[in-house]
């Protein structure tokens, strides 16, 4: 991944979606069995598997919602739900930063084949990174590189099962395009779907505070009960 600058204080802030200075974050942590100040790899990972196992992944469109509120109501989408990963990081003494990526709505229609018309042009994404070993690891490089990912699943994320939160796992998620050149992983390969790079921001709050939400809020409240519904029956 292309290196943000070194972390800064706003890197470890608490922020208005990410708002981890709270009563709730210590059950986040208390379910993944992570102390403060454990900065490394393995508790980030352990605070992601304890997100997916208590926070139903839902589709749901607002991107600004404290990370607080998506932990309570216990679901959230793949965004809201990296957001808590975020937050949670930060409450261990993690820095974190997240890449604006967006990524064609095109990708997103293997999931809702009968919804293709309620699906923008375009989408906003928020991929978090993370400072550990004195290096940004991207998510999707938080369990293993991309190409031993790649390589162990050569089959891609095809988006028309599992989240990308709940891929990372075991998918390459590849925006850069790193997996193009091996004809065995090459599935990997997502970078044909991003249409504009807006670099790195400080937090989420920031991003979005720049360059807007997906949808406009008249638009979510029209739309997210058709994709919310759709998710149930998934």
């Amino acid at each position: 991944m292309v290196q943000p600058g070194a972390p800064i204080a706003e890197n470890r802030a608490a922020t208005g979606i990410l708002d981890w200075r709270a009563d709730w974050i210590e059950e986040v942590l208390g379910l993944a069995g992570v102390e403060p100040g454990a900065i490394d790899i393995a508790s980030v990972q352990s605070l992601h598997g304890a997100i997916a196992t208590h926070v139903r992944g839902v589709y749901a469109f607002d991107e600004t919602q404290p990370t607080s509120v998506t932990w309570t109501r216990r679901r959230g989408s793949c965004s809201q739900r990296l957001a808590i990963l975020e937050s949670a990081a930060r409450a261990i003494g993690v820095a974190t930063c997240v890449r604006g990526v967006w990524v064609d709505g095109r990708f997103w229609y293997p999931r809702f084949p009968k919804l293709r018309f309620a699906i923008p042009d375009r989408v906003l994404l928020a991929w978090p990174a993370f400072h550990l070993g004195g290096t940004w690891v991207s998510a999707s490089e938080l369990f293993g590189t991309i190409d031993a990912l790649a390589k162990a699943n050569p089959s891609g994320f095809t988006n028309a099962g599992e989240s990308l939160f709940d891929a990372l796992v075991a998918t390459a998620i590849d925006w850069d395009g790193d997996t193009a050149s091996s004809a065995s992983c090459a599935a990997g390969n997502l970078s044909a779907e991003v249409v504009v790079d807006l670099g790195y921001f400080n937090s989420r709050d920031q991003l979005f505070a720049a360059n807007g939400q997906t949808l406009c809020a008249p638009v979510r409240v029209v739309i997210e009960p058709l994709f919310s519904r759709r998710a149930a029956r998934t």
